[in-house]
C-alpha cells in the first residue's frame, strides 16, 4: 500500500519548507509529505489523492493565509478526508480564532510558531494524532473503480470485462454511493457519460472499451512475432489445455481470446465434477489456473483481440485480427466455443445488460442482495447459476419449458437444488414478454400446461438456453454442418468418399478440418462432447497430431 499522506499548508515559503523539513526527518519513513503554497493549490492535490486512493492522515496548515484561511480551508478538506487529523499553525494574534475552529469545526489540535525545538514542540503533539489515526485505519481498496449505474449495459460490460479476467475491483453505483458521486466530480464532473474507470495511478477513462482498459492494466493485445508454430483461437478449457500441451513441447504458440480467458466454462460459478477437485471449482479459478500454467511455459495470451478471418497460403496459415494486423503459422486449432444462444421476446434486446443478462453474470450478484431472480433454462449452467445465486437473492426462480429437469441437468444439481429453499423450480413455464423502460421491471410468465400468463415483478433475468457457434467468418474455408459447428476428422467423408478439396493421401486426422494443418477442438467442433473435461481432453490430445502434421511439412 502506498505510505498515507501528511499535508502541510503555508503561504510563506520559508516556513513552508521548514515545516515540511522537519515533517520529513522525523515521518517521512512511514508517510509521504505533500506541501502546498496555497489552500487552493492544496484542495487540488486533495482531488488527486482521491482519485488515486491515497489515504490523508493528517493535515498541518496555517491559519493565516490570503484567499483562504486555515479554517476555510480544512472545512472544504473535512469533506474529502473526514478521518484525517487536523492542526493549525498559528501566531498568538490568532489564538482565539483556533480556539472556535476546535469547537466549531473539529479541529484536532493548533500549534504556536515557532514550534523549534521540535522534538518537544512538535513531534509529541503529531506523534499522539497519527496514532489516534492509526489506531482507526482502515486500509482503501487498491485497485480499480468503477463508478456507473447499476441498469448502464456499459457499466455491465466493462464489470464483466475485469471480472472475467480476474482483475480485482471495486463498483461504486452512482445512485447509492456518495463517495462515487465525488469521485465523478473529481475525475470529469459529469454524471451521464458513465462509467468512469479509476486506475491506481490517478488516471481514468470515461465509457472506455474493452481494449483500452486491457492496454490501460498491461494485458497483452498484439502479438510478440509475425510467426508462430502454432495458432490457438480461442481461449476456453479446449484451447488452454492445448496451448499448455503446444507450449510445453516446445512449439511457439500464441492464444488469440476476445473476451476473457475461460471462455463460457469461466462464467461457471461451481464445476463440481470436474476430475480431480472433490470439492469443485470455479470456471473463473479454472481459468486462471490454466492461465498461469500456459504463461509458465510461454504461451502468449492476447487478450482481448478478435479473429475476423483466415487466408491460406501454401503451407502457411494466416489469421486476420479485428485490428488489421495479421498473424502467419504453421499449425492452427480453433476453439471457438460457443455463445449464449438469444431468445427472442419482446423486450429482451432492449434490456440487455440493464437486468437482462446472457450466463452467469456474476459480476451482477452481489446486485441482487435479497431481491427476486429469475433463471431461464434448465441444463447444468442453469443450474450452477441458481446455486450461485441463491446466496444472494431472497429467492431464485427457475423458469424451465420441459417438465422436469433430469432430461437435461445432472443429478447432483438436480439434488442440491432441491435442498436449497430459496430456489423455486417452475416447469411448462417461460417469458413471453420483459418490461421495463430503462431497467427490467416486470416479466411476463406463461405456463404451457395449464395455459395461464401472469406479469410478476422483477429487476434480474438470467438466460441459459443453449449455444450457437460464431463461425460465419470461416465461410468458404472451413467447412461447418448446417448448424455453423466445425467438421473434422471422419465426419468429413461421405459415403467412403473424401471431402471436396482435400488433396493429401493421407486421411484428415481425428480433430482435423478440411484445410490441412486446421484442428477444431471442444465445443465448436461437430459432434463434440458439451462438457469442460471433454473440452480439455480434444484440446490436450490434438497437439499430438499438430506435431504429426508438422513432421511431414517442416
Amino acid at each position: 500500500m502506498a505510505k498515507p499522506v501528511i499535508i502541510t499548508v503555508d503561504d510563506d515559503p520559508e516556513v513552508l519548507q521548514a515545516v515540511a523539513r522537519d515533517l520529513r526527518q522525523e515521518y517521512g519513513d512511514r508517510f509521504r509529505i505533500i506541501r502546498a503554497e496555497s489552500g487552493a493549490s492544496a484542495l487540488e492535490a486533495l482531488e488527486q489523492l482521491k482519485l488515486r486512493n491515497q489515504p490523508v492522515s493528517l493535515f498541518l496548515v496555517d491559519q493565516r493565509m490570503p484567499q483562504m484561511s486555515g479554517v476555510e480551508f480544512l472545512e472544504q478538506a473535512m469533506s474529502m478526508f473526514p478521518e484525517a487529523k487536523r492542526a493549525l499553525l498559528t501566531a498568538y494574534a490568532d489564538t482565539d480564532a483556533a480556539i472556535r475552529a476546535i469547537n466549531n469545526t473539529k479541529i484536532d489540535y493548533y500549534l504556536m510558531k515557532p514550534w523549534d525545538p521540535p522534538e518537544e514542540r512538535l513531534y509529541p503533539i503529531l506523534d499522539d494524532l497519527l496514532e489516534d489515526w492509526q489506531a482507526n485505519f482502515h486500509p482503501p481498496f487498491e485497485g480499480i473503480r468503477v463508478i456507473g449505474n447499476r441498469w448502464s449495459p456499459h457499466s455491465h460490460q466493462v464489470k464483466d470485462f475485469l471480472a472475467r479476467n480476474q482483475v480485482p475491483y471495486q463498483w461504486m453505483d452512482i445512485e447509492l454511493s456518495e463517495e462515487g458521486q465525488k469521485l465523478t466530480e473529481y475525475a470529469s464532473g459529469d454524471k451521464v457519460n458513465l462509467p468512469v474507470v479509476l486506475f491506481a495511478d490517478g488516471s481514468h477513462l470515461i465509457q472506455p472499451t474493452n481494449l483500452q482498459i486491457a492496454e490501460k492494466i498491461g494485458l497483452q493485445t498484439q502479438a510478440g512475432k509475425p510467426f508462430y508454430d502454432l495458432i490457438i483461437v480461442g481461449g476456453g478449457p479446449g484451447g488452454l489445455a492445448a496451448a499448455v500441451y503446444g507450449a510445453s513441447e516446445g512449439l511457439r504458440t500464441v492464444m488469440i481470446e476476445r473476451e476473457a480467458p475461460g471462455g463460457q466454462a469461466g462464467t461457471s460459478s461451481r464445476i463440481e465434477n470436474y476430475l480431480g477437485f472433490p470439492t469443485g471449482l470455479s470456471g473463473g479459478d479454472l481459468a486462471r489456473r490454466a492461465v498461469t500454467q500456459a504463461r509458465r511455459f510461454g504461451v502468449e495470451i492476447l487478450t482481448p483481440q478478435e479473429v475476423t478471418g483466415i487466408r491460406l497460403e501454401d503451407q502457411y496459415r494466416i489469421v486476420q485480427l479485428g485490428d488489421g494486423g495479421e498473424i502467419s503459422c504453421h499449425a492452427m486449432i480453433l476453439a471457438l466455443g460457443v455463445s449464449w444462444r438469444r431468445l427472442d421476446v419482446p423486450g429482451l434486446d432492449r434490456l440487455t445488460g440493464a437486468g437482462v443478462y446472457y450466463g452467469a453474470a456474476q459480476a451482477e450478484a452481489m446486485s441482487c442482495q435479497g431481491e427476486e431472480v429469475y433463471i431461464i433454462g434448465g441444463a447444468n449452467s442453469a443450474g450452477q447459476a441458481a446455486m450461485y445465486f441463491s446466496r444472494y437473492a431472497h429467492t431464485v426462480t427457475m423458469l424451465v419449458r420441459g417438465d422436469s429437469l433430469t432430461k437435461s441437468m445432472s443429478q447432483y444439481l438436480i439434488e442440491q437444488i432441491a435442498e436449497t429453499p430459496n430456489i423455486i423450480v417452475k416447469t411448462h413455464s417461460s417469458v413471453i414478454e420483459a418490461k421495463g423502460e430503462t431497467s427490467l421491471e416486470a416479466l411476463t410468465i406463461h405456463n404451457s400446461l395449464t395455459g395461464e400468463t401472469q406479469t410478476v415483478p422483477g429487476t434480474s433475468l438470467f438466460i441459459f438456453i443453449g449455444a450457437v457457434p460464431r463461425t460465419e467468418w470461416l465461410d468458404g474455408v472451413i467447412a461447418r454442418d448446417d448448424r455453423g459447428y466445425i467438421i473434422t476428422g471422419p465426419d468429413l467423408q461421405k459415403d467412403g468418399q473424401r471431402i471436396k478439396g482435400w488433396t493429401l493421401e493421407r486421411d484428415p486426422y481425428l480433430l482435423e478440418t478440411n484445410v490441412p494443418g486446421v484442428f477444431a477442438v471442444g465445443d465448436v467442433r461437430h459432434g463434440s462432447v458439451k462438457r469442460v473435461a471433454s473440452g480439455v481432453g480434444e484440446g490436450s490430445i490434438c497437439v499430438q497430431f499438430v506435431h504429426r502434421y508438422l513432421s511431414n511439412v517442416l
